[in-house]
């Protein structure tokens, strides 16, 4: 699913040069967007943040066929429960998936996506260069069948984050998943990686990140890898906009992934 807060190492006049962590409330907003990473500061105890694609657009091509999905707001609700911790929800209340194969049959499948519940557990203090976190995740599925695969998933994200003089941040995200079987059997494990590194230019953060997904099905392993790139704006400390791509690089990844988002805190 996926996480930028890069951008709340921007405080409204000068550039920290630590990771942020926003464990008080008046720090500028951190947030799990706009690329795959998470990031491991959470948020203010007691505060509401939402963070949300105004539009997100995914294409694909296999074999002669086409698959285009728009998933329509698509978003993560997090609520701060201490200065360390805070619970997720993430729905897609609306999504529309129309495919075309390669003898020009066009079926659409429209409804709502899979429930996601997470909970983020930072490790480290809010002061060190340094940011760990255990971010452990269960889907519910309330998709409907062809948009989702009408099973219990699971697994464990760790964010990591090491901030860089210059205001550069680098970003690893190992995460171990398990997953349902493709026949719908059994289970199965599969492993979720990335790099994400990230440069700070005034009131924007530019991330570039290289991200894999290895799903060991016992049908056969599915491989993929994409190259995603992003631009987040913090107007002040409780908005982020922003917009980017996630470009597949081998066949059984998207092709393109297209989105805008904001993410605000109250």
């Amino acid at each position: 699913m996926a996480a930028a807060a890069a951008a709340g190492l921007l405080a409204t006049s000068a550039v920290a040069q630590t990771v942020p962590t926003n464990s008080a409330a008046d720090a500028p907003i951190c947030t799990d967007r706009p690329t795959k990473s998470n990031f491991a500061c959470t948020v203010p105890k007691g505060l509401v943040q939402i963070e949300a694609d105004g539009f997100n657009w995914l294409s694909s091509h296999a074999r002669g066929s086409r698959t285009d999905q728009l998933l329509f707001s698509n978003p993560t609700i997090k609520y701060g429960l201490s200065g360390s911790s805070d619970i997720q929800l993430n729905w897609v209340p609306f999504t529309r998936v129309r495919t075309r194969n390669a003898a020009g049959q066009i079926t659409t499948l429209s409804g709502i996506g899979d429930l996601t519940m997470r909970f983020k557990q930072r490790l480290t203090n809010t002061d060190g260069a340094f940011q760990l976190a255990l971010l452990p995740f269960v889907k519910l599925p309330t998709a409907p069948a062809g948009i989702g695969n009408r099973k219990l998933e699971a697994g464990l994200a760790v964010p990591i984050n090491i901030s860089a003089p210059g205001g550069w941040t680098v970003t690893l995200g190992p995460q171990l998943d398990v997953l349902a079987d493709f026949d719908g059997r059994g289970r199965h494990l599969g492993v979720t990686g990335l790099v994400n590194i990230a440069k700070q230019l005034g009131p924007f953060t530019v991330y570039n990140e290289i991200w894999t997904s290895q799903n060991f099905d016992p049908s056969g392993s599915v491989r993929q890898y994409s190259y995603d790139v992003s631009l987040a704006w913090l107007p002040d400390a409780r908005w982020q906009f922003d917009i980017g791509a996630n470009i597949g690089l081998n066949r059984d990844t998207p092709d393109l992934v297209g989105y805008i988002g904001l993410s605000t805190r109250f």
